[in-house]
């Protein structure tokens, strides 16, 4: 009955103080506001691993045979220590509501009901009792393993090699059965999602719409995003209604991910579509990659279809059910492929078209959309005939030529808002807009990348577990909480959770991106005809109203 035993046996006093340190710490403001419950689940997490690391430490100290703390004078100086703990444990829990709090203040978010600690605090006894009774039923498996290896492994190498066989048991089990059978909800869930049939959302009549009886794509097949997507979208009367005159209906061809069986037939189809709407024939062609369920932001797409009167074309194909975060995670190179096939199949049809006769053309993402986009080509393929450029919002943070252009960034410049080069290729840009401090210098392909510094997808990075990062050094970002600090292995682990609430939070913070940006972006990329200052403005406004009702 070791596994008895081992559940009852007393606490290790190195890892009680760890985990009290690092409750405390995971109780300090991140970049989104934490409501009870999740605070409840990282708190929860966060005191498990503290844990973890003092009895580490401690077996390592006992195995480097250092002096014990047996003797009165440190036995005292310990019980100082866990006391210190404690009181930190008490000032921190009494201060976090008033840190998020004040993170809600800085997003304009309203501030949640009574009893939010005792809910949190409820929350982190349960989470942290689990993972405690988890961790010593995995000690009872690594002494079984131990007891079974003595006769054939020298003494002083069996708990490391039974310690590794453990590790290596729990982690078959647990990518085999746990999480595939997770994944394999998740993904049965989103799916489920995407082919329940809206009834708000009909077919559409025009057979110059996507999924009408006209279409080579079937109206079904695209799902719930797409149905969406290419359903909602400003129509020329509503052009005409802004004012904006030879107002055209926009174009917007959407692919779902069971429209054809393979990546290049639905990308196929996307071209047949795209022909068959003549969408060659506008002045603005958008090769777009959307988010991990397919979802297409309608702040981007329609802020770029009024700046243009309506004189767009949009295609885009679905690569997964899933959210976006978990795709992230879990199968980023499935929105690479496809979004690879897409471009490459539009981009070499449109390089065949006479270059006085085609439109210009872009490419667009958000998100994995924005990853995923960056890796649809490479420049040495289009360097004949390049593109006319790039909008990519909210980028996360393994996209690899935004880390690049980041790391090589003008001295000086902020990582939040960093400056490249002359500016006549990429910039970057926030809440304010950004895009002219380099004036009219662009040259004939044009990036920008879109980003808060309060955006946990874009500003997440392992390395934070080991390394502060320099998204936390001064000046920092407008939206983030001059009270962020940074702690080893926690702060990693608060952003990790932020990148879930990414999107709870207000237009223009987080991960939630405001039409307003979006229009600075394509004002800069692609120069719209026709538009002064002034009516940039009103079209600002107008959308802004529109994202607070």
């Amino acid at each position: 009955m070791n596994w008895i035993r081992n559940l009852l046996q007393k606490p290790d006093r190195f890892g009680v103080v760890a985990a009290m340190l690092f409750l405390a710490a995971s109780l300090t403001p991140s970049l989104i506001p934490r409501d009870a419950i999740l605070q409840g689940v990282l708190s929860g997490g966060s005191a498990a691993l503290g844990y973890l690391v003092g009895v580490i430490v401690h077996q390592a100290w006992l195995y480097l045979e250092l002096p014990a703390l047996r003797n009165a004078s440190a036995r005292n100086g310990f019980r100082a220590i866990l006391w210190l703990a404690f009181v930190l444990v008490a000032f921190s829990a009494w201060t976090w509501s008033t840190w998020q709090d004040s993170l809600r203040e800085l997003m304009d978010m309203s501030e949640p009901g009574g009893g939010q600690r005792l809910l949190g605090a409820l929350v982190a006894a349960v989470i942290s009792l689990i993972l405690f009774l988890l961790g010593r039923l995995f000690l009872t498996l690594w002494q079984t393993i131990a007891a079974r290896l003595r006769r054939f492994v020298p003494q002083r190498l069996v708990n490391l090699v039974a310690g590794a066989i453990a590790v290596w048991l729990v982690w078959v089990v647990a990518n085999v059965s746990i999480f595939s059978w997770i994944m394999r909800v998740a993904d049965e869930t989103y799916e489920a999602l995407d082919r329940a049939a809206d009834i708000e959302i009909s077919q559409p009549s025009d057979p110059q719409k996507t999924g009408s009886n006209a279409s080579l794509i079937e109206w079904e097949p695209i799902g719930r995003t797409g149905r969406n997507y290419v359903t909602s979208g400003p129509s020329r009367d509503d052009l005409l209604a802004f004012g904006l005159d030879q107002a055209l209906e926009p174009l917007r061809v959407y692919v779902g991910l069971r429209s054809a069986e393979t990546v290049e037939e639905r990308a196929e189809l996307a071209l047949a579509e795209l022909i068959r709407v003549g969408a060659f024939d506008r002045s603005v062609l958008i090769v777009a990659t959307p988010t991990g369920t397919g979802w297409l932001d309608p702040s981007g797409v329609d802020s770029l279809e009024y700046l243009h009167a309506g004189d767009v074309a949009t295609v885009a194909i679905q690569y997964s059910y899933l959210a976006s975060w978990m795709s992230l995670f879990f199968e980023p190179g499935y929105g690479e492929t496809s979004a690879r096939a897409l471009f490459t199949t539009v981009y070499n049809y449109w390089t065949e078209l006479p270059r006085d006769q085609r439109p210009r053309l872009y490419i667009f993402g958000l998100s994995l959309g924005a990853l995923s986009s960056e890796r649809a080509t490479h420049l040495y393929e289009i360097l004949g005939d390049p593109h006319n450029g790039a909008v990519w919002v909210g980028p996360p943070f393994p996209s690899t030529i935004w880390r690049s252009v980041t790391e090589d960034r003008l001295e000086g410049s902020p990582i939040w808002l960093p400056r490249f080069g002359d500016g006549s290729v990429i910039r970057f840009t926030s809440q304010d807009n950004a895009l002219e401090a380099f004036g009219n210098r662009w040259g004939p392909m044009r990036v920008v990348y879109v980003q808060y510094a309060s955006d946990p997808i874009v500003f997440f990075e392992p390395s934070m577990f080991f390394i502060k990062p320099a998204w936390l050094k001064s000046p920092r970002g407008p939206d983030v909480s001059p009270s962020l600090r940074w702690y080893p292995v926690v702060t990693a682990l608060q952003i990790g959770i932020d990148v879930i609430l990414a999107t709870e939070v207000p237009r223009g913070y987080g991960h939630n991106y405001a039409a307003a940006n979006y229009i600075d972006a394509w004002v800069a990329v692609t120069a719209p005809p026709g538009w002064d200052t002034e009516s940039i403005e009103a079209l600002r406004a107008w959308f802004s109203s529109r994202e607070r009702n």
